[in-house]
């Protein structure tokens, strides 16, 4: 069980660090020091989705730690 456990973290933070290097540059705090004028803008289609699937695969990697510290 615990072998899986480091298996699905390895494959999730994967995962999570690919989806996180997809998307697009100048979003978030990251514009607020030294972000150009930029405007506003709606993520649509494939950059929303990578998106929510960025949230999903970092809840389940939170998920997947916590319940190796509890396996111990």
């Amino acid at each position: 069980m615990n072998n899986l456990l480091i298996i699905g973290q390895i494959i999730v933070s994967i995962a999570l660090i690919v989806l996180i290097l997809l998307q697009p540059r100048g979003t978030g705090l990251g514009s607020i020091f030294g972000g150009g004028a930029e405007f506003y803008q709606r993520r649509r289609g494939l950059e929303k989705t990578v998106f929510y699937i960025t949230i999903v695969l970092a809840g389940i990697f939170l998920v997947l730690n916590v319940v190796a510290l509890i396996q111990g």
